[in-house]
């Protein structure tokens, strides 16, 4: 047994060494064929991002100019969610989560999937969460876009981390604009309602949402608010990476 089970994995082995012979992956920083082969991300590209490190808000986790407890949105506004964490700085890495959010780069969900696992997996394992449910997108997004980035993010980081995926439980029933041409005020009146609950026979308790960036909130708090309606009591998030907190001067 054990050796039909060896061969097995050596042949898992050979098979996903001839494909990426054949189909060579991206680089999620560079876009170029990754260096050296093996690898998911070139080597040299890998400083480029930056890691999103303390001082964080302990709310949110967006990077902090100087030591403090929350940043100013979470110091002016109240969350549905108890606490989340980014991996990267939004600025380092916009350009790989555009490609990876709209330029067809699926595969680049392996890499930044392994990532979140080894640098946020402490955070999601003590949260310790009935399942990981990943943002959804409206279908008919889906049908054009053809994945769900924070879906193929979960996914990954569940088999890393050992936990369970629930990809169905939310869903997204109104099909709003890209927030990124809104304020936050428009932000948060087009999502009321944007989500709903699909498996009403599935009961979790604590969920961490998974999704591809952290801006203002208006997302997550929506898709917050609309699990605690339908029983689960608390709502944590994590994604590749968070915007800047901004200061007035």
């Amino acid at each position: 047994m054990r050796i039909l089970a060896g061969g097995k994995k050596a042949a898992a082995r050979s098979y996903e060494g001839l494909c990426q012979l054949l189909f060579p992956l991206r680089c999620p920083v560079c876009d170029g064929i990754v260096w050296p082969w093996g690898e998911k991300a070139c080597l040299e590209c890998l400083e480029q991002l930056k890691m999103a490190v303390p001082p964080w808000c302990m709310k949110c986790g967006k990077k902090l100019p100087a030591q403090g407890e929350y940043c100013p949105d979470c110091r002016k506004k109240s969350h549905e969610f108890i606490r989340g964490r980014g991996l990267y700085e939004y600025g380092s890495a916009a350009m790989p989560i555009y490609r990876f959010k709209y330029g067809g780069r699926q595969e680049y969900a392996g890499f930044f999937g392994e990532q979140m696992a080894e640098y946020l997996g402490d955070f999601i394992r003590g949260v310790g969460p009935d399942a990981l449910v990943p943002i959804p997108l409206h279908r008919k997004r889906l049908a054009a876009r053809g994945y769900n980035q924070a879906e193929l993010l979960a996914k990954v980081l569940g088999r890393q981390l050992g936990l369970p995926v629930s990809s169905g439980f939310l869903v997204r029933e109104k099909n709003t604009r890209p927030l990124k041409y809104e304020n936050p005020g428009d932000r948060q009146n087009n999502l009321k309602k944007a989500f709903n609950i699909a498996q009403n026979d599935v009961k979790l308790k604590r969920v961490v949402l998974i999704d591809d960036i952290y801006t203002t909130g208006s997302t997550v708090d929506e898709a917050a608010r609309t699990l605690k309606a339908a029983g689960v009591q608390e709502v944590y998030f994590a994604v590749l990476a968070c915007g800047a907190a901004f200061y007035a001067n």
